[in-house]
């Protein structure tokens, strides 16, 4: 039985904001979504040299393909493409992250450096778990969003590994520092990744006379130029980074009084919590939906309503106490406490008050007895 062809004949219009950008691939805007009042980045493929059109063409195709492959918190979304292959054009509608580059995010920011490392070595151990090498590792494609949250970009040059068409590409591009030994040998692996981002915060950190940063030791043995005296791959760090942070953190006093004053209130307005209701897991989530849920509440005492705290932390059903209400100063101290906090410490709130939560009674709501299917 043949596929039969679904067309969506009705157009969908979007509202041009500003422009972004322009590279020797192309041009990229900012559009809004004037229904769902959304922000949207659009990049269009249109090549500076037209010499290049059909080979580039092909790696533009290959980049929607890699990002609909991905679904991870510090690498960008895509939304959506729209493909003119007569024309050997096309777009790509994705995330919209409002913040600057790694570089300048960190000189404005040096204190979330901890935070920062931690997310970009995530981002690259999902990459590494699905055999994608990004290839083009500098600092304009590592952006982190006004609430410090990382997002990997520009997929353009990446390659699953598999595919050996033009596998030897990356090692051709104009690298911004000194290249890896292996690239004498035309060899583009993980372990090179993991030498191009060491070398990235190597430059952040040196040039930034940054102090704080915790992970100096992972990262020597990340920009050594020969890969046998190298860290080998992204999982491996990552699993460095957990095994080591539940015995190096420590919380100050004043981070505990954040954390359980917030706790206690927490546990006292919740009553019940339906059996199926499923806990926030992202701590970027988490700290979104409150600093939304803060800007309602900050010039009142206590919150109006505890509905628009556990929102933050429940997808589900619950019930809630109307005689206890939170503190708004609890919710601003949990919220500086969480937003500032390194990834390994966010990790460990967040499972704390999963924790607290966990003790709350659950119950089974009543099933509907009809035939509606959704």
């Amino acid at each position: 039985m043949s596929k039969q062809l679904i067309k969506f004949i009705r157009r969908k219009d979007f509202e041009l904001v500003r422009e972004l950008g322009r590279g020797a691939c192309g041009r990229t805007v900012l559009l809004e979504d004037p229904i769902i009042d959304e922000k949207f980045v659009c990049k269009k493929y249109s090549p500076m040299y037209e010499e290049l059109t059909d080979e580039l063409y092909g790696n533009f195709v290959e980049e929607i393909k890699l990002l609909h492959m991905i679904n991870h918190s510090n690498i960008v979304r895509v939304f959506n493409y729209y493909l003119y292959p007569e024309e050997k054009t096309g777009y790509i509608l994705m995330e919209y992250i409002s913040g600057s580059d790694i570089e300048d995010y960190l000189k404005q920011h040096p204190e979330n450096i901890n935070s920062v490392f931690t997310q970009v070595i995530e981002a690259f151990a999902h990459l590494e778990s699905n055999s994608i090498l990004h290839r083009d590792i500098r600092p304009m494609n590592v952006l982190v969003s006004d609430s410090g949250e990382v997002k990997v970009i520009d997929f353009g040059f990446g390659k699953k590994i598999g595919d050996s068409k033009n596998f030897d590409k990356s090692i051709s591009l104009n690298w911004w520092c000194e290249p890896p030994v292996e690239f004498a040998k035309g060899i583009y692996d993980y372990a090179t990744e993991v030498y191009f981002v060491g070398k990235l915060f190597e430059n952040i950190v040196l040039e930034g006379r940054v102090e704080q940063f915790a992970y100096k030791s992972l990262l020597s043995r990340m920009v050594s130029r020969e890969p046998n005296d190298r860290a080998k791959s992204f999982t491996n760090l990552r699993n460095e980074i957990l095994s080591e942070a539940f015995s190096e953190i420590e919380f100050e006093s004043f981070e505990l009084q954040a954390y359980r004053g917030f706790a206690d209130q927490l546990t006292a307005v919740l009553s019940k919590i339906e059996h199926s209701t499923k806990y926030v897991e992202s701590s970027s989530d988490i700290i979104r939906k409150l600093e939304d849920a803060y800007k309602s509440i900050m010039l009142e005492e206590y919150v109006p309503t505890n509905a628009v705290i556990l929102r933050a932390l429940l997808n589900g059903a619950y019930y809630y106490s109307n005689r206890r209400f939170f503190e708004v100063s609890a919710v601003k101290e949990f919220l500086d406490l969480i937003r500032n906090a390194s990834a390994a410490k966010r990790n460990i709130i967040v499972a704390n008050l999963r924790t607290r939560m966990e003790a709350i009674d659950r119950y089974h709501e009543q099933a509907f007895d009809d035939d509606i299917p959704f």
